[in-house]
């Protein structure tokens, strides 16, 4: 039984095993993208991201220790170098399997795998997109204010121009009503009668 034992020996001896994912590591520092089964995949990330944090501090110690894993100059210098100022505010992941299927032959899972940092496009993918929209939706409705208060002030102006003629015409129109009602008492009155009949009575009486 093979209770709790995590490692995957890939079929290989542990030799083997390690040259292969050292070749495989240096391969994946030098052209941030390899393909592989899936198998493999899982267990280089276990040997590789180790070695990438180890690289944010550029030490001599610190390269001492990779390189005893990749045995590899251009690696060390590539890893310490371009490697780790991309992945310095990256907290663990560095790493991205992508399933493609599985090969003819032996009918074996396949993955392509990569560092997340060198991937553009899901990079600009992921990037939050800022909306312009809500910009010009708030400034649609100023625009639509100033207009709507210059047509204010050029209805109060042309209201101020034409009030003077409106209260002259009010004036005319409240001095020709008192004239009518002034000559309407003259005309028409029951009181101004009787006052002529009581003078005619009065004359002839003293007669």
């Amino acid at each position: 039984m093979r209770h709790g034992k995590k490692i995957n020996h890939l079929g290989r001896t542990a030799s083997h095993r390690s040259a292969m994912l050292s070749n495989m590591a240096s391969s994946l520092i030098k052209h941030k993208r390899i393909t592989t089964t899936v198998a493999k995949a899982k267990a280089l990330r276990k040997y590789v991201e180790p070695l990438i944090t180890k690289s944010k501090d550029n030490s001599t110690n610190s390269r001492r220790v990779v390189f005893e894993y990749l045995q590899d100059k251009e690696s060390i210098t590539e890893l310490f170098s371009d490697i780790a100022e991309k992945v310095a505010n990256r907290p663990g992941g560095y790493t991205r399997i992508l399933k493609t299927g599985y090969r003819h032959g032996d009918n074996a899972e396949m993955c392509i795998m990569e560092l997340v940092d060198y991937n553009e496009l899901m990079l600009e993918e992921a990037k939050p997109k800022v909306g312009k929209r809500v910009r010009r939706a708030k400034a649609k409705p100023k625009a639509d204010q100033s207009e709507a208060t210059s047509v204010v002030e050029e209805a109060t102006l042309v209201e101020e121009d034409h009030t003077p003629e409106a209260n002259t015409v009010d004036s005319v129109v409240e001095v020709d009503a008192s004239d009518d009602a002034v000559q309407q008492t003259d005309s028409s009155g029951p009181d101004d009668a009787e006052e002529a009949s009581d003078k005619a009575s009065d004359d002839a009486k003293k007669d």
